[in-house]
């Protein structure tokens, strides 16, 4: 054999450093005889070994030069997965029929998902066999008003099975989640401390960003690792009582996280696909006891009490069917809180508070100290109504920053958020008081300067609802990495008339 040459029905393996995301795809010559004997067509999903280790990968077809005939191009997300080094030996295969596609044809048009059907769909899910055109096609089905509360438990269930599940020796184990929606609501970052300096177990995994300009995962990688593997993640817990891990990385609901992967560009909202995201991955993690905030307001995630009342029932059928205690705490949805949007920018946020410095956002401490008190109520730390005191002495005594402190060090050691090296202050067109300011479109503005992907990048919130402002008076300061990025943001910014309503004085 010459080299370059692959032995009779193998491909050499060719690292192409393609970024597709987090899905694996494949790049394969059109006039590689493999290509053409097994009939393989671009967006075809097939099979690739490498020795014992194989994924499943979306094939494209290239025409050029990009690879040679004998190799099997790899994207980064498909090398990730299979690994090794150019020139291996490769194997490759039809996936087997995706038999569970058709429950969710059925589902496109009106059939419910059923308990056989949702463990189906979730384990071909866990397993990678949907491509991320499939996998758009189930958000889409599942996404608005879609799923009944039956469904919701089915794939709640489903999902739980589908991966690990972690046991505590504490009786009660308590968690919390936001539903999201509102920028800046970073209190994950200081109720887990309070909450650990308490005495409790409360083993918090989170999401990065899906549509917002931050995750609770990807502000607190800005102060610590949060990629921890599940010994790195007992061992934590273990010996500080508590947490602040990507969830991703511990693959406690595999199927989610892969949700998740495509929900992010598409930015489809569903009351089932957040219940069963939320509660597969509490339940997962060992949870006992959760707490749900969630804001509501015009421009936030739930817009009316009447969907809030709708949502918290679901919440409760759901974590009463799968043996999970939940209290949703219904909060105030109309604005941003604290002033950083953007992962570095609510880390500094959640500094503040934690060091009790003067000008620390008083709306993130008093968020943090409610959610905190329901916690240390349900974990039997303090009587009815008493949960608010306990926590605000923990906050004001330098214990829930010291605990934060520890939970960085065990997580790999604390570092400082980075800064922006770019920044632009918008101010007030003309006097008069602030009424109204649209949560959607100030992430949007936030996305666009770069966060979460760029750490530093967001804005700083200057005025909240009610400012008497004068002309010129800062609204925001806009941060970025990059000039282009801010002029992008600036841009956005500058052709909105709705980000912020200012009626005249």
């Amino acid at each position: 054999m010459t080299p370059g040459d692959a032995p009779a029905g193998g491909l050499l393996l060719r690292r192409l450093g393609i970024d597709t995301y987090q899905e694996p795809v494949v790049y394969l010559h059109r006039d590689s005889a493999i290509c053409k004997a097994e009939g393989f067509e671009a967006r075809a999903r097939i099979e690739v070994w490498r020795g014992a280790t194989h994924i499943l990968a979306t094939l494209n077809v290239v025409y050029d030069s990009l690879i040679g005939i004998q190799q099997l191009g790899l994207s980064e997300a498909a090398w990730r997965a299979l690994g090794g080094i150019d020139g291996d030996v490769l194997r490759v295969a039809h996936a087997r029929p995706l038999q569970s596609l058709s429950a969710v044809r059925a589902k496109i048009y009106g059939r419910p998902l059923g308990a056989e059907a949702a463990a189906a769909i979730v384990r071909d899910v866990a397993e990678g066999r949907y491509s991320d055109i499939e996998l758009a096609a189930l958000i889409t089905a599942c996404s608005g008003d879609r799923m009944d509360v039956a469904e919701t438990i089915a794939l709640t269930r489903a999902m739980v099975a589908a991966g690990q599940r972690l046991r505590w020796d504490s009786g009660t184990v308590l968690d919390k989640h936001c539903v999201g929606g509102l920028p800046g609501n970073r209190t994950t970052l200081l109720v887990v401390p309070i909450v650990a300096a308490c005495g409790l177990t409360i083993p918090k995994t989170s999401s990065r960003a899906i549509t917002s300009p931050a995750g609770t995962a990807d502000t607190m990688e800005t102060l610590a690792p949060v990629a921890l593997d599940l010994p790195t993640m007992r061992r934590v817990v273990e010996s500080e009582g508590g947490c602040i891990a990507w969830g991703g990385a511990v693959s406690l609901s595999p199927a989610d996280d892969m949700l998740i992967r495509v929900e992010r560009p598409l930015g489809l909202d569903s009351d089932g696909l957040m219940v069963a995201s939320v509660l597969s991955k509490k339940i997962a993690a060992g949870s006992t006891h959760v707490v749900i905030d969630m804001p509501v307001g015009r421009s936030a995630k739930v817009r009316s009490a009447q969907a809030a009342r709708a949502l918290a029932q679901r919440f409760h059928s759901v974590g009463g069917a799968l043996g999970i205690g939940v209290s949703v705490i219904a909060s105030d949805g109309s604005q941003p809180v604290g002033r950083g949007i953007g992962p570095a920018l609510e880390a500094w946020d959640v500094l503040a508070v934690l060091q009790n410095l003067p000008d620390a956002p008083a709306d993130l401490r008093q968020r943090a100290l409610a959610l905190a008190a329901s916690l240390l109520e349900l974990g039997g730390k303090a009587g009815a109504g008493q949960g608010r005191a306990l926590a605000a002495g923990v906050l004001d005594s330098g214990a829930a920053w010291t605990k934060l402190q520890a939970i960085c060090a065990a997580q790999g050691g604390m570092r400082e958020p980075p800064r922006a090296a770019h920044t632009h202050v918008l101010g007030a067109l003309h006097r008069g008081r602030l009424t109204a300011i649209d949560n959607r479109r100030l992430a949007q503005l936030a996305k666009l300067a770069g966060a979460p992907r760029a750490p530093a990048a967001g804005l700083e919130l200057h005025a909240p609802l009610g400012t008497l402002l004068r002309p010129g008076q800062p609204l925001l300061t806009l941060h970025a990495e990059s000039p282009g990025e801010l002029a992008y943001a600036l841009a956005y910014a500058e052709a909105q008339d709705t980000i912020f309503t200012i009626q005249q004085a």
